[in-house]
């Protein structure tokens, strides 16, 4: 299953250009992340309540076509994989209008203690309401 978060480009995600600034698509990307994991029941202060939080452990960037102020995008995430302590996302930001894909990244999260940044496995219930995000 494929989880869908639309948003709008606004003027302070561009540059003088009028241009999303590049770092914004990784701004879009962590929102669609943090909303995946709201809509299964997950929400991150609640985690770190329990003395868990995410780090992005990498990131790599594809930038394939500009998007501009006023675009409607929509990023799309995906799983590729799931180990006891981390998450592997594959996401690309869309146009809606025309479909076009303008960014494309994988991005590795670790599941770390909230007080001493070591990593710590998923929680049981959390990772087996990610594995319906799991990439086919």
């Amino acid at each position: 299953m494929e989880h869908l978060f639309p948003l709008r480009v606004y003027m302070e995600d561009t540059d003088t250009g009028g241009i999303v600034y590049y770092v914004n698509y990784l701004k879009f990307m962590e929102r669609a992340r943090t909303e995946l994991l709201r809509e299964l029941g997950f929400e991150q202060a609640s985690l770190k309540s329990c003395g868990l939080i995410f780090v992005v452990h990498s990131a790599t960037c594809k930038y394939l076509q500009p998007s501009y102020l006023d675009d409607e995008l929509q990023v799309e995430t995906v799983i590729e994989a799931l180990s006891p302590v981390a998450i592997s996302f594959e996401q690309r930001v869309r146009r809606i209008g025309d479909r076009q894909v303008t960014c494309f990244a994988q991005v590795k999260i670790a599941s770390v203690n909230a007080d001493t940044i070591k990593p710590v496995r998923l929680p049981k219930p959390l990772k087996k309401a990610l594995e319906s995000y799991l990439k086919k």
